[in-house]
């Protein structure tokens, strides 16, 4: 079984995401967000996500959470 599932990956990529960015400061923006998740082990995937994020200030995990949701 293979952990990337284009198709049911959403939840993981969700609890990912915030395991990456645990202890971020916000308001936050991306390449604070981005410095985080690296200092965190962050895998590529995660990393890709982040840098794909709009160039904005998030003000909690949740706003991240759903910016990564819509790409």
């Amino acid at each position: 079984m293979g952990t990337s599932n284009p198709n049911g990956g959403g939840i993981r990529k969700f609890v990912d995401v915030q395991k990456a960015l645990k202890g971020a400061s916000y308001p936050a923006d991306k390449a604070d967000l981005l410095e985080t998740a690296k200092s965190n082990g962050a895998d590529d995937e995660i990393l890709s996500a982040l840098e794909d994020l709009p160039e904005q200030q998030y003000g909690n995990p949740a706003e991240v959470s759903k910016a990564v949701g819509n790409e």
